[in-house]
């Protein structure tokens, strides 16, 4: 009688949390090796095995404006509901090493004191399953690890998110490790195998967006009931990219996101402050500059994008936040590409505001 898939799900969950601790992978956790920082950094993570476990291979390499050392980096989506994958399945390694690394976690749980029962079970049968080629339904059994292809393709192995806040959701890759030949796709099963759209999401959650600090006039000190003009230069205001690429045997994908500024959202810090426009909201210009510099004569105008300030800061300041959306879109490997949630940073700049003082005759 075939074994179903969530009879598989359930063997391959007890046996990699039981036998193999670390085969689902923190992405960071090991081999996380900073090149740089900034725009033009990257990051290179490997695979391989120590005394707590077994990890994938993946090669997964940040490039372009990407945090430092691969952390994550300063983009919030403004969609709420939109997160990073949770965890994907990447390549891990080839069979005669899969062997070596495999079988000795399995035999060293099955040989433990008090190993019985449903875990047990479980391990005899990922014992089977790679030695003695039992499988079930879509999914193979292999001979002896299938050590005679290898070198000619990969076993591939769950690897966690290590941003990813729920646990259920990080260490929910918990498939067996699985063959792919060189040069053939994952099996259509495995739902999160990597993929450019998955490293296009990726490449966002570790994308570093420019601080944003706007020109203010007057610089120094604003004043009561007086418009302070607000604006940003074109040349601090380009788009940025960063990429993610996964470079294995047989195995070479990458995508690259892109984030274009399209406007300045201002919040003045107080509710006693009026802004220009009404919404707070500043649109790029046609020349990709955001507002409009001020020039000597403008005191009494209206600005484009701009605040103005209802009561004085007092022996304080007023926090003045900026924030950039960012419309952000990818492409990828083999002509793939698509849209991604619009993606926010600001900064804080204090702001003093003084009463305008007056002389009485």
């Amino acid at each position: 009688m075939p074994v179903t898939r969530s009879r598989r799900t359930l063997f391959g969950t007890a046996a990699l949390t039981l036998a193999l601790s670390a085969l689902v992978l923190t992405e960071t956790a090991y081999a996380a090796k900073p090149v740089g920082s900034g725009k033009g950094a990257s990051s290179e993570q490997s695979g391989g095995g120590d005394g707590k476990g077994i990890y994938a291979a993946a090669r997964i390499q940040y490039s372009g404006s990407v945090a430092k050392g691969g952390g994550r980096g300063n983009v919030t989506s403004t969609d709420v509901n939109w997160t990073p994958p949770p965890c994907w399945y990447a390549p891990y390694l080839g069979a005669k090493d899969f062997k070596k690394e495999m079988s000795k976690h399995i035999d060293s749980q099955l040989n433990a004191p008090g190993m019985g029962g449903t875990a047990g079970a479980a391990l005899g049968e990922a014992k089977r399953h790679y030695e003695d080629g039992y499988g079930w339904t879509d999914t193979p059994g292999y001979k002896d690890y299938n050590v005679k292809d290898d070198g000619k393709g990969m076993f591939w192995a769950g690897v966690e998110n290590p941003d990813e806040p729920d646990y259920l959701k990080r260490t929910s890759c918990t498939d067996l490790p699985f063959w792919v030949e060189n040069g053939d796709a994952p099996p259509p099963q495995y739902e999160e195998a990597i993929s450019p759209e998955i490293l296009a999401a990726l490449a966002y959650q570790h994308m570093q967006l420019p601080d944003t600090k706007v020109t203010l006039a007057p610089e120094a000190n604003s004043k009561v009931n007086l418009p302070t003009w607000a604006w940003l230069d074109k040349a601090v205001f380009d788009e940025v990219q960063a990429t993610a690429a996964l470079n294995v045997p047989g195995f070479n994908i990458q995508a690259t996101t892109t984030a274009r500024p399209v406007s300045l959202k201002l919040e003045p810090g107080t509710e006693d402050a009026v802004t220009y426009p009404a919404s707070g909201e500043c649109v790029i210009n046609a020349d990709d500059s955001i507002g409009e510099p001020y020039a000597k004569g403008k005191a009494d105008e209206t600005p484009p994008c701009g605040i103005r300030y209802l009561r004085s800061s007092g022996n304080g300041t007023y926090k003045l936040q900026a924030t950039i959306t960012w419309e952000i879109d990818w492409t990828g490997t083999g002509g793939a590409g698509g849209d991604l949630p619009n993606g926010t940073f600001g900064n804080d700049q204090n702001v003093i505001v003084q009463e305008i003082q007056s002389v009485n005759r």
